[in-house]
């Protein structure tokens, strides 16, 4: 297998990331996984040599934790290249010192595997290695693992307090050239909903009903982080049977598997096991999912392919959105033309679960923003404002006011369905700016 080839040279963090010449196109291991260690030494480095590291460009998805790279004044030495655009990089996008490529997170892989992204180094954090020699991504599978299987140089830093998560999740040390040895704690972020006002959580806690009223014993489901999932777990203790598959999920589902709701005894693809790619959230879920056989990451390529997900049948796809016009267009990367997030997988799961036998794809907002003083459902979207997913693509939208269904609904069936779950205060000025868009006369 691989028992011929050396094992990694053992390096401090600091001399790892010298590894890293100009030039070079770096991908930087995403979520909880990001690896804060060998990341602070390569941005040391930069400082202290700044004309030994230049032009680097910096590949990531969702990171929440310090980017230094993206800071003003480390333009000489990183640009950012974000997949996915996340709190640390954002101010960066936004003033043009990063870059955002839109692109659906299941179409990345094929990105780094056909080398139109041709990686040259991937700093990763792994568990340390079995007896075997194994070593596993840990709480962070998505595109990493191929990012890291496609580079021609891998630096991981090897972490004790990595979990060790089950799936198509293991690299072997040996395909490993420079590793840093430390023990690190692993980022974590709590539940989003633990820190919303009293007034949002009521507006949630009807979001997460209605959601719960469409799905049924036995439904397979994909769910993210975020307020709109934490709200919809608590009202499904009574069902029975669900299954799991999703790109990533968070703290909230721990307690659906104790309790036997989540059990996937009814999945039509990997019977009894949460397949995921990734999680957000504490130590609690790490510890839980540790070394756990219930629990199956896989690569994005698989979690996210339409037509992976689709073979879960009463597979049930619940996304978010920043705002959606009266005909059903979602926005879900963009605030007007300032880049908030990216595409990451709603499509590929709203495309997935319409295409699965019974499957409900499912678009779940507030009405209302900032505090009540603007409707989320617009009469068009705002002028910059990107399509994250086509009309065409949008079945079930649901707010705390209730649930609007689309599909094979006209532009004026569609119009009337959604003003009627907009937010009451605002029904009068969107019927009349619908009029004015001739969808009445």
């Amino acid at each position: 297998m691989y028992i011929n080839k050396p094992y990694p040279k053992s390096l401090s963090a600091k001399e790892a990331v010298k590894k890293i010449k100009s030039g070079d196109n770096v991908w930087i291991h995403s979520n909880c996984a990001f690896p804060t260690l060998l990341v602070e030494a390569m941005c040391d480095y930069a400082k202290e040599s700044p004309d030994a590291i230049q032009r680097v460009n910096i590949y990531q998805l969702f990171t929440f934790q310090k980017a230094r790279y993206a800071d003003k004044g480390m333009e000489k030495n990183f640009t950012v290249k974000s997949l996915f655009t996340g709190a640390s990089v954002r101010e960066a996008v936004n003033s043009c010192r990063a870059d955002f490529i839109p692109i659906f997170l299941s179409e990345i892989p094929r990105l780094l595997e056909s080398r139109e992204i041709p990686l040259d180094v991937a700093l990763i954090q792994l568990s340390p290695p079995d007896k075997h020699g194994f070593c596993s991504f840990g709480v962070s599978n998505e595109c990493s693992k191929i990012a890291a299987e496609n580079a021609r140089m891998i630096i991981a830093h090897i972490n004790p307090e990595m979990p060790r998560v089950l799936g198509d999740n293991f690299i072997h040390i040996s395909r490993i050239q420079y590793i840093v040895e430390e023990s690190y704690p692993v980022s974590t972020l709590p539940m989003v909903a633990d820190g919303l006002p009293e007034e949002s959580k009521k507006v949630f806690e009807k979001i997460g009903k209605n959601i719960a009223s469409l799905i049924n014993d036995g439904d397979t489901l994909q769910m993210g982080i975020g307020a709109i999932p934490d709200a919809v777990l608590p009202h499904l203790k009574a069902k029975n049977d669900l299954g799991i598959h999703t790109e990533m999920f968070s703290d909230g589902l721990i307690e659906l598997m104790k309790l036997g709701v989540v059990n996937g005894l009814k999945k039509t693809l990997l019977e009894e096991k949460v397949v995921a790619s990734f999680v957000i959230g504490t130590k609690n879920l790490f510890d839980f999912i540790d070394d756990n056989p219930l629990i199956e990451f896989r690569t994005s390529r698989f979690t996210n392919d339409p037509f992976v997900i689709s073979r879960n049948e009463n597979m049930i796809s619940i996304n978010s959105a920043i705002e959606i016009d009266i005909t059903g267009q979602v926005c879900a990367d963009s605030i007007g033309n300032r880049l908030y997030s990216g595409f990451g997988g709603q499509v590929d799961f709203i495309r997935g679960a319409s295409r699965s036998k019974n499957g409900k794809p499912i678009i779940a907002i507030p009405s209302t923003a900032k505090d009540g003083t603007i409707s989320k459902i617009m009469p068009m979207l705002s002028a910059g404002a990107g399509v994250t997913t086509s009309r065409g693509d949008v079945h079930y939208v649901i707010t705390e006011n209730g649930i609007a269904n689309l599909f094979g609904k006209s532009l004026r069936e569609r119009v009337e369905s959604l003003i009627s779950i907009a937010h009451p205060k605002f029904h009068e000025e969107l019927y009349e700016k619908a009029k004015e868009l001739k969808y009445f006369w």
